[in-house]
This record gives C-alpha cells, sequence and structure tokens, in this order.
C-alpha cells in the first residue's frame, strides 16, 4: 500500500509518496478537473491519499476516491501542531502528511455527505448574504449619522421609512447613495427570499427539523443551520463533543499540581452555527420554560452575556439528545410548533389555506390556546427552579468535588435528574 501526500494551494498541489517506509517526490499536479482525473488514473486501488482541509478539498476528494481505497482529510491546525518546524516547504508539507498518516497520527476531518455538503453551501450562501444586508443598512445609517439627523421613529426601511429618507434634506449625491443602497438591499432582499424557500423546501423532507423546533428559541433558521454543521449526528459520541465541536465549552489551562483554570469558550468550532445556538437562547431567555429559568440563573451571577452562551450550551445538549434518541423536547408547546411548520410550509411556497376549515396554525391564533401554554410552561419554569434550588441546597453523600470542593459526584448528580431524562436534559447540560 502506497501513501499520497498532497499539499494543495490554490491553482497546484505537490506530491509525496511513501511506500515501503521509503519516501519520494510525486512532482506537482495543476489543480484543474482534467488533471486532477488524469492523476487519479495513475493510481492504484490500495492507494491512500491525504489531503488537507482546504476550499477545494471536497471536489479534489469526489474526483480521486473512485481511484484509491480511501481519501483521508486532515486538520491543518492540528497539523500544525504536531508537526512544527522551522524549514517549511511544499515538499516536506506532503511528506508529513504522508507518514502523519503511515505512523496513525494523522489529525482526521470528517468528509460530509452530498447532502450535508449542499445544505452547508446554502447555509453560507444564507449567511453572506443577511451580512451584505447588513452592512447597506449600516451605510444608510452612516449617511443620516454624518449629517446628525435622528433615528426613525418606525422601520427605516419599510415603505413608510423610505418616504421620509426621501424627505430628508440631503446633498444631491448623499441622496444618491442612499437611493443606491435601498435598490441593493432590495437586490438582496430577493436573494435571501429565494435561498430561504430553498432551505424551507428542504426542512419540510427532513424530520430532524422538526424535531429540533421543538425547542423554545429554535426556528428553522437555527435548525437548518445547525444540522450543516453537524451533519451525521451519531458521530458525536455523547453531547460534550458536539459541545466541543461547536466551540461552545470552556478553556482549561492546567499543570503540574495546580488547580485547573476554566476560560472562556474555545470559540474552536463551527462559528455560524455556535452563533445561531446564541440567538437562539436569547429567544428561550425571553419564553417561559426551564431554559429561561436556567438563563436567569446565570444571569444573576455572571450577568446576560454570559447566560446566553450557557443557555446555547444547554441547547446544544438538548439538541444531542433529541437526535440521538429520535424524540421530541418534552416542554414543547404544541400549537407554536404547528405556527412554526405552517411558516416553514409558506415559505416554501405552499399555498395559502382558503375557506372555513381551519389551517394547521389555526389553534395558535387563538389567544386562549397561547394563554393555556404559556400558563403551563411557567408552571414547569416555576418547578425547574425549586428543583435546581433543592439540588444546590441538599450537601453531597460523599466528599466534596475536586473541582470546586461544593458539587456532587456523577453518581449523585443523575440521581437528581427527574425522568424523563428529555424532560429535563438541561440538568445534564451543564452550568451548574
Amino acid at each position: 500500500m502506497r501513501v499520497i501526500g498532497l499539499d494543495v494551494h490554490r491553482s497546484f498541489a505537490v506530491i509525496a509518496i511513501l511506500e515501503d517506509g521509503q519516501l519520494r517526490s510525486g512532482g506537482r499536479i495543476d489543480l484543474t478537473r482534467d488533471a486532477v482525473l488524469a492523476f487519479g488514473q495513475t493510481l492504484r486501488p490500495d492507494d491512500e491519499v491525504v489531503i488537507e482541509a482546504t476550499a477545494n478539498t471536497a471536489t479534489i476528494v469526489r474526483l480521486l476516491r473512485p481511484f484509491v481505497r480511501r481519501v483521508v482529510i486532515a486538520n491543518p491546525l492540528q497539523v500544525r501542531a504536531i508537526a512544527h518546524a522551522k524549514v517549511k516547504t511544499d515538499k516536506i508539507d506532503a511528506a508529513v502528511l504522508a507518514r502523519l498518516h503511515a505512523s496513525g497520527f494523522l489529525p482526521e476531518v470528517w468528509m460530509p455527505d452530498e447532502a450535508t455538503e449542499t445544505l452547508r453551501r446554502l447555509v453560507a450562501q444564507r449567511a453572506q448574504v443577511v451580512q451584505q444586508m447588513t452592512r447597506v443598512k449600516n451605510r444608510v445609517h452612516g449617511v443620516l449619522h454624518a449629517n446628525l439627523i435622528p433615528l426613525y421613529a418606525g422601520e427605516l426601511f419599510s415603505a413608510a421609512g423610505r418616504a421620509w429618507l426621501e424627505a430628508l434634506p440631503l446633498a444631491d449625491d448623499e441622496r444618491l447613495a442612499i437611493r443606491r443602497s435601498l435598490a441593493d438591499l432590495d437586490h438582496r432582499a430577493a436573494d435571501l427570499a429565494h435561498l430561504d424557500q430553498a432551505l424551507a423546501g428542504r426542512a419540510l423532507q427532513d424530520e430532524r427539523v422538526r424535531r429540533l423546533m421543538t425547542l423554545s428559541g429554535v426556528h428553522v433558521t437555527v435548525a437548518m443551520g445547525l444540522l450543516a454543521a453537524v451533519g451525521d449526528i451519531t458521530r458525536f459520541a455523547s453531547p460534550e463533543k458536539l459541545v466541543s465541536y461547536l466551540g461552545l465549552n470552556p478553556s482549561v489551562r492546567q499543570s503540574g499540581s495546580g488547580p485547573a483554570r476554566h476560560g472562556r469558550i474555545s470559540k474552536q468550532g463551527r462559528s455560524h452555527a455556535r452563533a445561531m445556538l446564541v440567538e437562539a437562547a436569547w429567544a428561550a431567555a425571553r419564553a417561559p420554560g426551564p431554559l429561561r429559568a436556567f438563563f436567569l440563573r446565570i444571569q444573576a451571577r455572571r450577568g446576560k452575556a454570559v447566560a446566553a452562551v450557557a443557555t446555547a450550551r444547554k441547547l446544544a445538549v438538548l439538541a444531542w439528545h433529541l437526535l440521538i434518541e429520535k424524540e421530541d423536547y418534552a416542554w414543547a408547546r404544541p400549537a407554536l410548533l404547528e405556527a412554526k411548520l405552517r411558516k416553514v410550509e409558506l415559505t416554501a411556497g405552499q399555498p395559502a389555506a382558503k375557506g372555513r376549515r381551519p389551517g394547521r396554525a389555526h389553534a395558535y391564533n387563538s389567544k386562549e390556546v397561547r394563554a393555556r401554554e404559556r400558563a403551563w410552561l411557567e408552571q414547569t419554569e416555576q418547578a425547574y427552579t425549586r428543583f435546581v434550588a433543592n439540588w444546590q441546597n441538599s450537601p453531597p453523600a460523599g466528599r466534596a468535588g475536586a473541582a470546586t470542593g461544593r458539587r456532587k459526584s456523577e453518581a449523585a448528580r443523575q440521581a437528581c435528574i427527574p425522568k424523563p431524562a428529555l424532560g429535563h436534559a438541561v440538568t445534564r447540560a451543564g452550568g451548574k
């Protein structure tokens, strides 16, 4: 068996071949489809190719995979940490990849399937459009700020707000700049609508999206963003693995006999999914339920920002349990969930309901139904608050925990978890 290391650049790749313990150079190939396919035809069926994760890695993997036994994707950050050297060339980098894989020390990266890869592209495109719209709006606000014009009382980019902008006493060039910005904003809004329609269509075909939307604060955009980042949930052996993958785990520094020091979250994972979960955490903090009780408890000690991140971590743990155990969230609001799903259907382009027959979101339109659901969740929030207070006040049965001297052992904490586990898995989600 040969190990082929590829040091990939934008337009070419340098090759190193490791065979029977002997390393030799394989030259250089251009990164065009025809050149990569021609290189693949020179490989053997039992070869293994190693390549670092870059922007064009997915295409190279798809082209080479039919010709070899396996194509391995390396984590560039961890490879750099393992094989740091003063002398660095393309040939050396390709050789390092081949040697690390042959010795079993190569840190690998999961290659998503075609469906997950397509979903990742759609989610990334949507995030880019939203960022572009934000920049356009900021340009308009910058013109107003430069001319000492107070903020508009309503929605600035609505029909009334645009009429207000048109009537402002501005210089001709600034007025034209605002018009161009508004036209650009309309174009981006149309792009966003098309992307939302494509994502909504996929969401209706994926049962995992409906299951994640049972969580408080999670709508279709958050659910699709999380699924795009996670892909196959079974590759995470525990919720802590998923939390670490999303970069929501605290950094830890410990050496020798000194105590471990915990710092800010690592932020080493997928930033977009992490941002989506934090956004969902702020929404969950405004709705009644155990998640709001958790948010308020952390806020009282550490402030709102830390509470939002801790609640985002809690949501990640809950999402792992829901997807692994294929169960809905125990404290979901049925009428609100149906309203969420109906909105997804309309976004996907399904026709609006007509006639007197009640639609899917009919129950949520009833003030009585909404009040009843909120009252039920307020009771669960109070019950969760009492449960946590009793758990914190009860002394550990054995000796104190090594971390703080006050925490219970894992076995004692598991004994305190109410059943079913998903109703409330938040007691296992950290942030005690």
